[in-house]
């Protein structure tokens, strides 16, 4: 089962943060069909969490198609996002892996990784554009 956290950091709106997660781990092949996700009652417990905003995250993702509440039974799993390139994933983590133990022994921190990895996504989608 899905364990959610909040970063205060991020910008990110809480809900949102939720909403990102469980499609991480639907993309990366750690949710999978018909598997439950936790109850309203359980997130608000585990993550001090606005009940509303855990109800919002799951309406986004059954909205858009994702998830399915069973009245009685709990939010379930009911479409994934894992496609051929999971195969290729193993690898690419571990290469990614080594840059992450590469940096961290630079001296870099959490934040200036995250920087890094987001500017140089950024600049490949506008270079790709081109």
């Amino acid at each position: 089962m899905i364990e959610f956290h909040l970063d205060p950091r991020s910008g990110v709106a809480p809900y949102q943060q939720v909403v990102q997660q469980v499609r991480h781990a639907l993309r990366l092949g750690l949710l999978h069909v018909d598997e439950q996700l936790p109850t309203v009652k359980e997130v608000v417990k585990s993550i001090a969490i606005n009940p509303n905003t855990v109800l919002k995250a799951y309406k986004e993702l059954e909205h858009q198609g994702l998830i399915a509440a069973r009245p009685g039974i709990g939010t379930f799993v009911i479409r994934s996002l894992t496609d051929d390139s999971l195969t290729a994933q193993g690898p690419l983590r571990q290469s990614l892996q080594r840059w992450l133990d590469r940096a961290r022994k630079a001296g870099l921190d959490e934040e200036s990784i995250e920087a890094i990895f987001r500017d140089l996504i950024r600049s490949s989608s506008i270079e790709g554009v081109v």
